[in-house]
């Protein structure tokens, strides 16, 4: 089977369409943010992973972190060319990883609030183009929960983004369940996306340069994801929603063997961690996510996905500025399915899950 990859070179224009095309998981920066990164970075005692991540994003000459800091600091002129150029004609916007969560915690809760702020008012100059995610602290939950409250009734966002891990620690301990509370309680869904590997995990991935998006991200994401379901979590909060990017961070191809493996952990006892469920992981996955084809542009993983997940919870996502490959557009636009399912992916799955109007 062959994988088709976009040109690079000289892509395509884009082709009508009759469905409007909403790109569900887009990066963004604020130069506060940056600047308290430079501060962290420069104590010297940063976590590995974080400066191996956005330590050389921000530092290195090279054409490509060049474009990724230009393309995270546009909210107006820049951005809107480049979704011009692909296609897109509205963009859901996130803080990119790992946002808040490498600070600490006074400075972290602070700096959400400015930045939903900045992301409210980009999205007031251009409501037609722009949506957004509600950024939050988790390290005081409190707060945090707070602060997905402002952001659905003040500011009109109706998702939440949270960057997988806050300095090692996962959601699945109930000390941060009060987030979970406040995102069931406003309907505002939490896009679970990766973060730069915990120490840990870091020096097996880093070592051979397979820690970023080219694998470790996936690893360590899919990771939480199942450490949230396994903690019974959506027991707990029964009308929680989450989303996943990059194809569901290959859990849905892992379906089967996580049933599996799940029923038959719980028998043995083996794991005072692993304890009875009301559903398989599968079920979780079908009934309480949604999945974005963030970063991968591949006909085949989609609609397996889509058989698996319903048509109704897989949604396109470019990944801009970490993946801008303008010919993907016309790519995805080609894929041979039915039109009502092609709209779904790219249009009104987004507009039911982010509220857009």
């Amino acid at each position: 089977m062959e994988l088709k990859l976009p040109n690079l070179a000289n892509p395509a224009a884009p082709q009508k369409v009759p469905y409007r095309r909403i790109a569900t998981e887009e990066a963004f920066a604020t130069q506060e943010m940056l600047d308290i990164y430079g501060k962290i970075l420069a104590r010297g005692d940063a976590d590995p992973g974080f400066r191996g991540l956005m330590g050389f994003y921000m530092s290195s000459p090279s054409e490509r972190a060049q474009h990724i800091m230009r393309g995270l600091l546009d909210l107006d002129q820049l951005r809107l060319q480049h979704m011009d150029a692909a296609g897109v004609d509205m963009a859901v916007l996130a803080l990119t990883s790992p946002a808040a969560q490498v600070m600490d915690k006074a400075t972290a809760v602070s700096f959400v609030q400015g930045a939903n702020d900045e992301l409210a008012a980009a999205i007031r100059r251009h409501p037609t183009r722009l949506a957004g995610m509600i950024a939050i602290a988790p390290q005081d939950p409190v707060a945090a929960a707070k602060e997905i409250e402002r952001g659905v009734s003040k500011l009109g966002m109706h998702s939440v983004i949270i960057n997988s891990h806050t300095q090692g620690e996962y959601l699945s301990d109930p000390k941060f369940w009060d987030i979970f509370a406040a995102a069931e309680a406003n309907d505002a869904p939490i896009y679970l996306h990766p973060n730069a590997l915990p120490p840990g995990m870091l020096q097996p991935f880093q070592e051979c340069g397979l820690d970023g998006a080219i694998y470790g991200f996936g690893v360590e994401t899919g990771l939480h994801a199942m450490r949230i379901i396994t903690a019974g979590v959506f027991d707990r909060f029964p009308k929680l929603r989450m989303i996943l990017g990059h194809m569901g961070e290959a859990l849905p191809f892992w379906a089967y063997r996580l049933d599996y493996m799940h029923q038959a952990t719980v028998k043995s006892q083996r794991y005072p961690s692993i304890q009875p469920i009301k559903k398989r992981p599968s079920e979780y996955l079908r009934e309480h996510f949604y999945i974005t084809n963030s970063g991968v542009a591949w006909e085949q993983a989609i609609k397996f996905t889509q058989d698996f997940m319903g048509t109704d919870r897989v949604m396109y996502a470019m990944d801009y500025p970490y993946q801008y490959a303008p010919d993907e557009v016309n790519m995805l636009d080609a894929m041979a399915m039915p039109l009502e399912h092609k709209r779904q992916f790219f249009q009104t799955n987004a507009e039911t899950v982010f509220k857009i109007r």
